[in-house]
């Protein structure tokens, strides 16, 4: 198992590009925890606090697949460098003006979000030039959707030790430097420089002119909707039984749970369609979720987080594959950039739903919503199967099924995974 990531991580270029897509993603793994931070050391109400959090993530939102088009058109390093010192400077203004002049505090985090760079679709589209095959593409995105669990975990950590060292302040500077110099490192390797787009169609709607796409999407809110709610549950589940601590022990299981499930999905080859795969782990995922109504013991729930965590990031990693199927010829950073975005709208949607969740019917009703949200997903991806049978580039300008995807820009692509057919 072991040895599969090795190989990859041994590829010219490979744990370059990885570290610093994840160094260049810290800010905005962090950006939420941090504004909270500032914000309440500022001396804001909680309110303010989660109203500056909620602007910067619906701008980061808007601007993920507005950048990953611009990255499709003009290449990474003139979108992705800019982009990452535009976010840190809206960032610092906001912790040298304080919350003071809101409209302010509010402009700024408003940059900080929407020049927030889609590091993330770029190390996908970068992936195949940098490995070759096909399987280890693949098992690249496994590894991809591991790291980010490890990113959202110990991230948060850095900023409370930065916090406790310095001041909120100082937190939110170095994390976004840092960040400018992930991205530094990404965009000025060879892959980054020489990396382009296929040519594209031009169409306003862009990756989202795809049927197959669009249903994945609608999909992935729903997944995005049980994290999200199972955030605010952790919350209400670790009051009831009186320790703060509970909160972290559920969501580090979590994270274990999808960490170990991410490992070993990577570690094997799949044959057949993704398509139909992401159907199965997407089931398992919700299958994992129900339990957590149950709210039983401490012991007995830290266990059933780590469960309902496994088919997190196969899930996300077999998404990444149906993506890349799917996305119009010339969108991929773009495509992929709309994943990320719908994700964490979907997000955002669950911690509003199961708050309201707890106040009306108690812990178990909040965690209820993360099963409902988990089955609405898998009958997205039910009904929506004929759809997602036809990745959306089966036909080139010919009229003939194309040997690959434009995500495997060399040609690398093994039998049983150019078409939405098994094999």
């Amino acid at each position: 198992m072991a040895a599969g990531y090795a190989d990859i991580l041994r590829a010219p270029h490979a744990a370059r590009l990885l570290t610093g897509t994840l160094v260049g993603r810290l800010p905005n793994a962090t950006g939420h925890i941090a504004i909270v931070l500032f914000t309440r050391a500022e001396g804001g109400s909680y309110t303010l606090a989660g109203a500056l959090a909620a602007v910067y993530g619906l701008a980061t939102a808007l601007g993920q697949p507005l950048l990953g088009r611009a990255v499709d058109l003009y290449g990474q390093p003139r979108v992705q460098l800019p982009a990452a010192v535009v976010s840190a400077l809206g960032m610092a203004l906001f912790a040298v003006a304080g919350t003071g002049p809101l409209p302010l505090a509010y402009a700024a985090v408003t940059i900080a979000g929407l020049f927030t760079p889609p590091l993330e679709g770029g190390l996908r589209a970068l992936w195949p030039s940098v490995l070759g095959r096909q399987d280890q593409v693949h098992r690249a995105y496994a590894m991809d959707a591991v790291a980010q669990e490890v990113m959202f975990t110990v991230g948060p950590l850095l900023v409370t030790v930065l916090v406790a060292l310095w001041s909120p302040a100082a937190a939110l500077l170095v994390i976004n430097a840092v960040g400018v110099l992930g991205a530094l490192s990404v965009v000025m390797s060879a892959p980054s420089r020489s990396w382009r787009s296929a040519p594209r169609e031009a169409h306003w709607l862009g990756a989202l002119r795809s049927p197959g796409l669009l249903a994945l999407l609608g999909a992935f809110f729903f997944v995005g909707l049980a994290l999200g709610s199972i955030t605010v549950a952790g919350v209400a589940y670790a009051d009831d039984h009186g320790r703060a601590s509970v909160y972290g022990w559920l969501m580090a299981a979590l994270g274990l749970g999808a960490l170990i499930g991410g490992t070993a999905y990577g570690a094997r080859q799949w044959a057949g369609a993704p398509e139909r795969r992401l159907r199965v782990l997407v089931a398992l995922l919700a299958a994992g979720y129900l339990p957590l109504v149950l709210t039983p013991g401490v012991v007995a729930m830290t266990a059933l987080s780590a469960l309902a965590g496994v088919f997190l990031a196969p899930a996300i990693a077999c998404a990444f594959i149906v993506v890349d199927r799917h996305a119009p010829r010339g969108t991929v950073t773009e495509a992929f950039s709309w994943l990320v975005t719908t994700f964490g709208v979907g997000a955002a949607a669950g911690t509003a739903v199961a708050g309201p969740a707890v106040e009306i019917g108690g812990t178990a009703w909040s965690f209820a919503v993360a099963g409902a949200a988990g089955c609405a997903a898998l009958l997205v991806l039910t009904a929506t199967q004929r759809v997602l049978a036809v990745p959306g580039r089966s036909k080139d300008i010919a009229g003939s099924a194309p040997a690959s995807s434009e995500n495997d820009r060399n040609g690398a692509a093994q039998p049983g995974f150019s078409s939405g057919r098994e094999a």
